[in-house]
């Protein structure tokens, strides 16, 4: 049986709903709880579940640990957030706003605690693969995490800098939330390796079509303000490019835009923005982006299962594309 999308999403959100953590000390669990009602696409444990199904269908085996890799990667959103001084996440206040900073940082660690547990109750003939899977994951984010703070003190990021500090950050979760759902369902080694191969290629694909909308995009559909990465000076695709490509003029605003401690957000959003319009870094972007989803639909190709199993996979990855938020 081939479970459709939706339906995933449904039992993803149900099962979370279910899940019951302390009352007590509601300074630890309030800000989790809070930070897993705010929503979201539910991407990375739809995958695992995906996953599972292509090679079975006993998919509720995977519940826990795709529940585990959500919470996971929300723990992260807590600490990003905090990192980034960031005030909106999916249309609402960030913890750390209703909070405080404080509570944001524990109650993260409180979270990756619980997802930790949850990933402990994969089957146990897979669960040491599975539990060396994520634990190698985890610590690839925060090497992530640590390349993209270190950037923003840089101006000298390379392009191939910043696509292996995008796939440690974020890609590297996608294939690991797709490979323990194939774990899970005892796929062979070679279409393990290629489904993990489809979830990083897809995630940076996906992470430059963030930057895009970060910058581009509508910030009521985005759901968070729009130049956060240009008021941090993250140095993003679009950044590299513009830098490398900008005339005497160009190079210069955009340098002083990165020096200034004290701005008007808006107007240097604006700015730098209006410049990489004139260079046309969007368009770059967008090809790079091409260029791994098409590595990535290769990797999904090469996999020895039928077409159709494979479709709701196609038709997600095609949609990650697509999508304004």
């Amino acid at each position: 049986m081939l479970y459709p999308f939706d339906t995933l999403l449904n039992t993803v959100n149900r099962e979370l709903e279910k899940l019951e953590m302390p009352n007590q000390p509601s300074g630890l669990y309030e800000p989790a709880r809070y930070a897993l009602t705010l929503g979201g696409k539910r991407i990375r444990p739809i995958l695992t579940l995906m996953a599972c199904n292509l090679f079975s269908s006993e998919i509720d085996k995977a519940i826990a640990p795709a529940l585990g890799i959500e919470i996971f990667h929300n723990f992260t959103l807590l600490h990003d957030d905090v990192m980034d001084k960031a005030e909106i996440r999916r249309g609402k206040p960030t913890v750390h706003k209703v909070w405080t900073a404080n509570h944001a940082i524990l109650s993260g660690d409180a979270m990756q605690i619980i997802a930790y547990q949850l990933i402990g109750k994969s089957p146990a003939d897979t669960l040491p693969e599975i539990l060396s899977l994520f634990s190698k994951t985890a610590l690839e984010i925060c090497e992530g995490q640590q390349y993209d703070m270190d950037f923003e003190q840089r101006d000298d990021v390379t392009e191939a800098e910043y696509l292996e500090m995008i796939r440690l950050k974020t890609a590297v979760l996608l294939g690991c939330a797709l490979k323990t759902g194939a774990l899970v369902a005892g796929a062979s080694a070679t279409n393990c390796d290629l489904i993990y191969r489809f979830g990083e290629k897809i995630g940076l694909a996906f992470q430059l079509k963030d930057d895009l909308l970060d910058t581009f995009g509508n910030e009521a559909v985005f759901g968070k303000a729009i130049g956060g990465d240009i008021a941090c000076n993250k140095k993003t695709f679009l950044w590299i490019h513009a830098m490398q490509k900008a005339n005497d003029q160009q190079k210069a605003e955009l340098q002083k835009w990165v020096s200034l401690k004290e701005f008007d957000r808006a107007e240097k959003v604006k700015a730098v923005k209006n410049i990489y319009g004139e260079i046309g870094v969007k368009e770059i972007c967008e090809k790079k982006m091409d260029t791994y989803f098409g590595e990535a639909m290769d990797a999904l190709s090469a996999m020895e299962v039928n077409v159709l199993q494979k479709s709701e996979l196609t038709h997600l990855a095609d949609q990650l594309m697509k999508r304004e938020v």
